[in-house]
């Protein structure tokens, strides 16, 4: 034997010792040129092309193997297919191997246990559960393995509804190969398929494998429906599904790393968080030491918590075991530290890490966001583009709050171009956040429009419009949409009920409101949270009806917060009704005795009552408690640039062309009949000052600047962290008509759109 032949001797033996296509090709040659191939070692040539991956070579050699082929030439094709993502032919190919007699062995199992689970074909998943038991593959390390894998990711993927499960299973006791085909049940339709698979012709083409699944498939939809009696809640059916992953863990005579973290991450996902963390401990008095897997996984779990400190101790553990380098470690630290409010260390870990993948980018820029350091999103994603990583959906979905929270119209115009041009506007968690960006930036139109372009809903697509709707005072259109949502099957969750409340707030809908309220409760048993009290009683005061509103928040079956009193007591101070703010005051400092715009609306009820020692007194508690008043601040966009403006602002660049322009205007507006409401100004002053003051509001100042800085016609949208006032809403509605544009302004609590004199709010705000 020459010394080719002893390499071709040596690498036949050892397959796995091939390591490149060139490799295999020269290795395939010379067999073919030196003898007669035998069936087994052409199965070794499949298997040494499915081992590097090369589907195509694979299917040459299969073909053309006699019939039937050898179990190792089974598990090479199905093997390769699974890993091409061709799961429907791994399935046909794994349904042939049965009915040419072959019986599948571990190194079968995984693939198509993979293929089941990508397919997310359950039946199939159990049927082929069947099989492994009847073989007695059941006790197999590798097998389970894929087993645990199967049930926790159906797990995860149960999206609630009702199913049936098949009671009979296609594949669940393999008889002997002469049996195939005998019925053995009552049930015609399960024979006539086992009766098929029996007769498959191991050398049929595809299209015939693919049949029979089909059928298979279309077996099991009408056999369940035809059964009434089967049917699973969502509850039944994630216990059915962890039951029997902890089945196969249980009986497993043993375990390695892998199947202590499938187990592990099946539990964490699913929000099993104390028993994912009481498998972690188990793991560990079985002398197994936690990996970066199982690192990844508990990590959320801390970071749901809240729990700095046990993060803490997991992230020492990643660096004293050289874990710290792991990209899914430090994506997992990343997050953690920004559920915890610790954006600095996240950045810390986010720069210690050697190298940056789209997961980390991501984690990085939602941790920003979600903490509302919307700047600071932007510019990692900016950084992210710069490093040439493409973002994907979930940086998109991540970086747009980001806009809907600065009102940045035009960067959220570019994202979306820039999600147009990827692709991604199909996305329904994508189309979301854009209808929630384009609503929160005052374009409510093409919010709409998106919302529309979409081909599914999910429960965020249909909140973010209603909320949309409800900010903009379109409380109608918010309605009519919640009916929509109710008439197409969707169950109204927490935030949806918000959404509608506070559209019926904007508007004073007091009927409409309380109907919704307490259908809440009663028709979807969903408890009011603090945002529905809050929605609830700001409608209240807002009508006019504070003591209805007094006694519905005193019998709340929760604590009220600041929050909560603090809706009533700006009520009060529209309704200038002193004594009820007094009472109401006293409840909420004693629950919040930090909040500074309590004070500041305790003190404007006095002012405007001319009660100016009193005022006094209070501005001096607040100063004496180091509190400072929040300052009125409006910004706006002008050629991709913000430009801020307080009240009195002198700084700006144009400042003297504003002040022109403005006096300009409010010649104009008192032609029209506009008189200032100098009641607004709530400082004891003269009246002349009180007039200097009002027009200086950072609101006008900031749409005086738009007005000169863009052409005729053009929309202005301005923002203002503070509610607008009654003289500026006047005078905006003045402006809008001489002017002959629209007006955007963004309050601290929904949209006015001026046009034509008139505002969208119906001056209900």
């Amino acid at each position: 034997m020459n010394t080719t032949q002893n390499l071709c001797k040596t690498l036949l033996q050892n397959p796995s010792s091939v390591k490149s296509k060139s490799q295999a090709k020269q290795l395939h040659a010379q067999i073919l040129r030196t003898s007669l191939p035998s069936p087994s070692l052409l199965s070794t040539i499949l298997s040494i092309y499915s081992n590097l991956n090369l589907l195509h070579d694979s299917l040459l050699i299969f073909n053309s193997l006699p019939s039937p082929p050898t179990t190792l030439a089974w598990k090479s094709i199905i093997r390769c297919y699974t890993s091409h993502g061709l799961f429907l032919h791994s399935l046909s190919f794994f349904i042939q191997m049965l009915a040419s007699g072959k019986y599948p062995d571990h190194n079968v199992f995984p693939s198509v246990l993979k293929s089941c689970t990508l397919m997310k074909d359950l039946r199939f998943g159990e049927s082929v559960h069947g099989c492994i038991i009847r073989l007695g593959m059941g006790f197999d390390l590798y097998t389970c393995n894929a087993l645990m894998n199967m049930y926790s990711k159906f797990w995860s993927l149960e999206e609630g509804g009702v199913q049936r499960f098949c009671d009979s299973k296609m594949l669940g006791g393999i008889p002997e190969p002469r049996e195939i085909g005998k019925c053995s049940n009552s049930h015609d339709l399960p024979c006539e398929l086992d009766e098929r698979v029996a007769g498959i012709d191991q050398n049929g083409d595809l299209n015939q494998m693919s049949n029979i699944l089909y059928q298979v498939n279309t077996y099991k939809k009408v056999f369940d429906e035809g059964k009434t009696s089967d049917v699973y809640s969502k509850k039944e059916k994630e216990s059915y599904y962890l039951g029997s992953l902890r089945k196969v863990f249980e009986m497993m005579p043993k375990r390695d790393i892998v199947s202590w973290n499938t187990v592990i991450s099946g539990n964490a996902q699913n929000g099993m968080h104390e028993d994912a963390l009481m498998m972690v401990r188990e793991m560990g008095n079985a002398d197994l030491r936690p990996d970066s897997f199982t690192l990844s996984s508990v990590l959320p779990i801390f970071a749901e918590y809240v729990n700095l400190l046990k993060g803490k101790e997991i992230h020492g553990y990643a660096i004293r075991n050289g874990y710290d380098a792991d990209v899914f470690i430090g994506s997992s630290l990343i997050d953690m530290y920004a559920k915890c409010t610790r954006v600095d260390d996240s950045c810390r870990v986010f720069y210690m890490l050697p190298q940056h993948d789209g997961i980390s980018w991501n984690s990085i820029i939602a941790g920003c966001v979600q903490n509302g350091m919307f700047d600071e999103g932007l510019k990692f994603f900016q950084q992210m583009l710069i490093a040439k990583i493409k973002p994907n959906h979930v940086s998109f979905s991540s970086i747009m709050p980001a806009c809907a929270h600065l009102t940045t119209l035009h960067l959220g115009k570019q994202l979306h171009g820039y999600i147009i041009r990827s692709r991604f506007d199909g996305n329904v968690f994508i189309a979301s956040a854009l209808v929630d960006m384009y609503a929160k930036c005052g374009n409510i139109r093409t919010a709409r429009w998106i919302f529309d372009k979409m081909e599914l809903y999910d429960m965020v697509s249909w909140t973010a419009m209603i909320m949309g709707y409800a900010l903009h005072g379109h409380a109608y259109d918010a309605i009519s949409l919640f009916k929509r949502m109710e008439v197409e099957g969707v169950k109204p969750n927490y935030v949806a009920f918000m959404a509608v409340l506070t559209a019926c707030s904007h508007a004073g809908l007091v009927d409409e409101a309380w109907k919704y309220f307490n259908s809440m409760t009663q028709d979807y048993r969903i408890i009011p949270g603090l945002e529905h009290y809050a929605a609830v009683a700001d409608l209240l005061g807002r009508v006019g009806r504070l003591e209805e509103a007094y006694e519905f928040i005193s019998d709340m079956h929760i604590e009220p917060t600041g929050s909560v009193w603090s809706t009533l007591l700006a009520a009060c101070r529209v309704h200038k009704n002193i004594e009820l703010a007094e009472k109401v005051s006293k409840k909420l400092f004693t629950v919040d005795p930090q909040n500074i715009g309590a004070y500041v609306l305790l003190s404007n009820i006095y002012s405007a009552a001319g009660r100016w020692k009193d005022a006094r007194k209070l501005r001096i508690a607040m100063r004496d408690k180091g509190m400072k008043k929040k300052p009125a601040c409006s910004w706006i966009e002008i050629k991709n640039k913000v430009h801020a403006f307080v009240a009195g602002d002198k700084s700006h660049p144009y400042y003297d062309r504003i002040n022109e322009a403005l006096k300009v205007l409010l010649e104009q507006m008192e032609r029209e009949g506009y008189v200032l409401d100098t009641t607004e100004v709530l400082h004891d002053v003269e009246e002349e000052q009180k007039r200097y003051l009002l027009c200086s509001h950072s609101e006008r100042l900031a749409i005086t600047f738009g007005i000169i800085s863009t052409p005729a016609g053009t929309t202005i949208r301005v923002t203002k962290n503070l509610r607008v006032c009654v003289d500026c809403h006047t005078a905006t509605k003045f402006i809008s008509k001489i002017v002959g544009r629209e007006i955007v302004v963004r309050d601290n609590s929904r949209f006015h759109h001026f046009k034509d004199g008139k505002c969208s709010c119906g001056d209900f705000w």
